[in-house]
C-alpha cells in the first residue's frame, strides 16, 4: 500500500466529515468563502441561520469551534458536562475529537466555581497534554447560557 501524502490524508478526513454531514465540500466552500470549509449545521443538525456565525469553520486541518453555552439549568458540574458533550459532538461531526483540541477559551458566569468546573474538565479524555486554555469571568454571558461558555481550536 502506497504511503499517503498529507494532502491525501486531509482529503480523506474532509470526505469523512462531509459524509458525517454538515460540512461543505472544498469546491462549495471555495465558491462561498474563498479558502476555508464551513460546517453549516451544528451537531444536532440545526441550521445556523438564526445568528450571524458558523458553529465550526475549518482552514486547512484546523477547526475553529464557536462558543457553546449551556442551555439547561443545573450545577456547574452539570453545566460543564453538558457543554463538553456538545463540544465533543461538534468536533466529531467535523472529523475531530477532544484529543485533538489545541486551545480552549472558557468563560464562567461565576469564577468562584472554578475548582468545581475544573474537576469535571480534567476528567475528559484530552490529548497527551491538556490544551492551552484561558478561563475568564466576563461581565455577562449571552441570554440563556447557564454557567459557562466554551470555544476551542482543534485539528482534523
Amino acid at each position: 500500500m502506497a504511503k499517503q501524502t498529507r494532502r491525501g490524508l486531509l482529503k480523506n478526513a474532509a470526505q469523512a466529515a462531509i459524509a458525517a454531514g454538515g460540512v461543505l465540500t472544498a469546491q462549495q466552500a471555495s465558491a462561498q468563502t474563498g479558502e476555508h470549509a464551513l460546517v453549516k449545521k451544528d451537531a444536532t443538525g440545526k441550521s445556523q441561520t438564526q445568528f450571524p456565525f458558523t458553529s465550526v469553520v475549518s482552514l486547512g486541518n484546523l477547526l475553529f469551534v464557536s462558543g457553546i453555552g449551556c442551555r439547561v439549568p443545573g450545577t456547574i458540574e452539570e453545566s460543564t458536562n453538558w457543554v463538553l458533550d456538545e463540544l465533543e459532538k461538534n468536533l466529531a461531526a467535523s472529523g475531530s475529537s477532544l484529543e485533538k483540541v489545541l486551545k480552549v477559551n472558557l468563560f464562567m458566569e461565576n469564577i468562584k466555581e472554578f475548582d468545581r468546573m475544573n474537576a469535571v474538565y480534567k476528567k475528559r479524555k484530552w490529548g497527551t497534554v491538556f490544551p492551552a486554555r484561558n478561563t475568564t469571568q466576563p461581565a455577562a454571558l449571552p441570554t440563556g447560557d447557564y454557567g459557562l461558555v466554551i470555544d476551542c481550536i482543534a485539528y482534523v
